[in-house]
C-alpha cells in the first residue's frame, strides 16, 4: 500500500497563512491507548523521502497511528523554501501536533526535525503542559539542535560575507537537492529558539541514533546535546559506519526497533 493523497490545513492568517499537506492515517483496530508517531522531517526534505514512508509502512502494519506533513516550501506545501524560518516551521509543527494527532505519540525526527521536535516539546511543556504529557518520547536521528547557530560556525568566511553582504549564501548539497538559500533572515530569526540557550529537562525518553561519519551534523554535536539535557532521560545508538540520512535498510531497521519500544509493539 502506498502513500495516500495529501489533505491540508491552513496554518497562520493572511498574509501568512499557507497551506501544509500533511498524510494521517490512523489504524483501523488499534488499542485506544497505544501511542501513535509523528514524522518529522529535516532540511529540504519530505514526509514522503526514504525514512518516512518507511516508518509509515510498518506503522500500518502495526496498527500504529502515523501523522506526517510537509513543512512550508517543502514537498507538498505552499511556499518558497527561501521565505521559511523556525519561527514558521515550528508553527507548523504545532499545528499539525495539536490538530491531527490525538492520544500518547512518540516523536520522531530527522536532523532538523529532530531540533523541531525538541523545539515542540519544550514549547508544550512552556505554555500547555497538559497537551506536553501526550508526548511520550522523541526518537531523534542525527538532531540538528540550534541548526542556525551550528550552520554558521561551521560557514566558509567567504559564506559568512556572502549571508552579511548579500543577505544570502548558496549552501552546496552533496544529495543532488541544492544548493539551499541560507538567509539571513533565517539566521537571524533562528537566534530566538536555541535548545541551549536554558537548562532543558525534556520529562521522557530522548533516544538518539547518530551515524559517526556524519559530515553535516558531527558526531560531538549529539555528545553536547546529551550533556545539555537534564534528567537522565536520554540514551545515544551510534552506528559506526553510518553518514547523515541513515537510510539504509540497516538503519531505518534500527529507528523502527527503537520506535518500537516506545509504541510498545
Amino acid at each position: 500500500m502506498g502513500d495516500k493523497q495529501p489533505e491540508f490545513i491552513t496554518v497562520g492568517s493572511g498574509a501568512d497563512a499557507r497551506r501544509i499537506a500533511t498524510l494521517v492515517e490512523i489504524a483501523p483496530g488499534a488499542p485506544v491507548d497505544r501511542p501513535g508517531v509523528m514524522w518529522l522531517s529535516g532540511l529540504k526534505s519530505e514526509m514522503t523521502s526514504t525514512k518516512a514512508s518507511a516508518l509509515a509502512q510498518w506503522a500500518r502494519e502495526k496498527a500504529v497511528p502515523c501523522v506526517r506533513f510537509d513543512y512550508s516550501g517543502h514537498g507538498q506545501s505552499e511556499g518558497a523554501f527561501e521565505n521559511g524560518t523556525v519561527s514558521a516551521w515550528i508553527e507548523e509543527t504545532r499545528a499539525v501536533f495539536e490538530r491531527l494527532s490525538k492520544g500518547p505519540m512518540v516523536l520522531v525526527g530527522s536532523s532538523m526535525g529532530g531540533y523541531m521536535a525538541l523545539l515542540l516539546l519544550r514549547n508544550l511543556m512552556d505554555q500547555t503542559p497538559a497537551v506536553a504529557e501526550r508526548i511520550k518520547a522523541l526518537v531523534l536521528i542525527a538532531p540538528a539542535w540550534d541548526m542556525t547557530n551550528l550552520m554558521w560556525e561551521n560557514f566558509s568566511p567567504q559564506a559568512r560575507r556572502d549571508i552579511e553582504e548579500k543577505g544570502v549564501y548558496y549552501r552546496p548539497s552533496a544529495y543532488g537537492d541544492g544548493p539551499y538559500p541560507i538567509t539571513k533572515a533565517f539566521l537571524d530569526d533562528g537566534r530566538q529558539h536555541l535548545i541551549g540557550s536554558a537548562a532543558f529537562d525534556p520529562g521522557r525518553p530522548v533516544h538518539i541514533i547518530h551515524g559517526l561519519l556524519d559530515p553535516d551534523v558531527p558526531w560531538e554535536h549529539t555528545l553536547d546535546l546529551v550533556a545539555h539535557l537534564s534528567g537522565d532521560w536520554t540514551r545515544v545508538a551510534a552506528v559506526p559506519d553510518g553518514e547523515h540520512r541513515l537510510s539504509r535498510p540497516e538503519d531505518i531497521q534500527l529507528m523502527l526497533e527503537i520506535v518500537g519500544q516506545y509504541v510498545g509493539v
